[in-house]
């Protein structure tokens, strides 16, 4: 890490007695100066077990700094740019929830964590990519409704026979994993014999079951450190190949599709960053009755999550 910037970013950081939480999808530039980078679920945990600091700054999309306040209600929760939101999580408004919990009353609700603050307050409990289907088998309800993500909820029933899963939507889905497709995987195995292929839950199915192993990007990145494999090909947003590579140096990492950039996860820059810490905003906060029902749902896929 050479950058000046950067340089300012840390000592504002000190003066400010904050901590810059980053999703494993930011550019280089972010993961170097953030305290913790992780997935869904690894930053979940984060979030709860902040208790020293005043200020958080969170590198990733609006629905991980909502689920960071609704952690830390009493804490300055800032985002450097509101305009980081996830489309997949605001495929789900509240209204369109309700309607299918009017539809199905005997089911039981999982909401994938990427999913705004005004859905999760409806849900029985949350889940990540990394525990869908321990969190689905903890409900004791046969039918289940389950959003945003239409993969992550086909992926799940996948595992699962004995659950019947409903996607709320019908068609939710991350427009990143959704390009990738079984003819990338037939390629780069074709182009890379010797490696062995991942991809995250949030692909199609059928791009799943032409993988090696599937798995959330905090399980990416502990596979590869713990195999004896040394050729690697990554079905997911790019920036995960940045961070394995910093910290699981010596193995050979190839992209499943070298256009998977999640645009929105780009938009924290340096400047932003800086400008966030200085002026401590733009803060994230919720109603607090949203904020104490979704706290529930956390806390439960928390638990669960142990």
């Amino acid at each position: 890490m050479n950058n000046a910037l950067q340089d300012e970013i840390l000592k504002l950081k000190e003066e400010k007695n904050a901590i810059i939480l980053a999703h494993n999808y930011q550019p280089k530039e972010v993961q170097e100066i953030a305290d913790f980078l992780g997935d869904s679920l690894e930053l979940c945990i984060k979030a709860s077990e902040i208790e020293d600091k005043d200020l958080v700054i969170f590198c990733g999309v609006d629905f991980m700094a909502e689920t960071a306040f609704i952690l830390n209600p009493d804490k300055k929760i800032v985002i450097p740019t509101l305009e980081a939101e996830c489309p997949m999580a605001h495929m789900l408004p509240e209204d369109v929830l309700l309607k299918a919990k009017e539809e199905h009353p005997d089911a039981g609700v999982i909401l994938y964590v990427n999913s705004i603050a005004e859905a999760k307050q409806h849900a029985d409990t949350l889940c990540t990519s990394a525990n869908a289907v321990k969190v689905t088998k903890s409900l004791p309800h046969k039918k289940i409704l389950f959003g945003p993500d239409k993969n992550l909820g086909t992926h799940v029933a996948d595992k699962l026979k004995d659950k019947e899963i409903i996607h709320v939507p019908s068609d939710g889905h991350c427009y990143v994993h959704r390009l990738i497709h079984v003819e990338d995987v037939e390629l780069k195995r074709k182009e890379y014999p010797n490696a062995e292929i991942i991809c995250h839950p949030e692909c199609k199915l059928e791009v799943q079951k032409a993988c090696d192993v599937v798995m959330s990007t905090g399980g990416m990145l502990r596979h590869i450190a713990e195999s004896d494999k040394e050729e690697f090909v990554i079905g997911t947003e790019i920036d995960m190949i940045t961070r394995i590579n910093s910290e699981v140096p010596g193995k050979k990492l190839y992209p499943l599709l070298e256009g998977a950039i999640c645009k929105t996860m780009k938009l924290h820059t340096l400047e932003k960053i800086r400008d966030s810490l200085i002026n401590e905003e733009p803060r994230v906060t919720l109603p607090s009755e949203v904020a104490d029902k979704s706290r529930k749902a956390v806390e439960h896929m928390l638990e669960v999550s142990k």
